[in-house]
């Protein structure tokens, strides 16, 4: 398994859980409904990778910069590292990895 798919599979599973998270604490449901689909994307741009589908790979490129964008903005509006700064952190870790491969 190559270290793109494992980085898009991280990725995707951080953020749905991340999304599940907000919602159980602040009753977010934007959070909920937002963490779940990108990483819900970034789960089947993995399996699309797996199977050797290069749009997998695009997808999830596509997905990790949108998210890059929104963290960014909002560990600038918040400036609390949980979970902003932690998304942002390891979006920017995911997009070199998908980038450099």
């Amino acid at each position: 398994m190559s270290g793109t798919i494992i980085a898009t599979i991280a990725y995707g599973l951080l953020a749905c859980f991340g999304g599940i998270f907000g919602y159980v604490k602040a009753k977010s449901k934007p959070s909920l409904i937002s963490g779940c689909i990108s990483g819900g994307l970034l789960l089947t741009s993995a399996f699309m990778q797996f199977q050797g589908m290069m749009l997998g790979l695009i997808i999830a490129r596509v997905i990790t910069i949108l998210l890059v964008c929104v963290f960014t903005a909002r560990l600038i509006k918040t400036k609390k590292a949980l979970p902003a700064g932690l998304m942002l952190t390891t979006g920017i870790i995911t997009l070199i990895v998908l980038l450099t491969q």
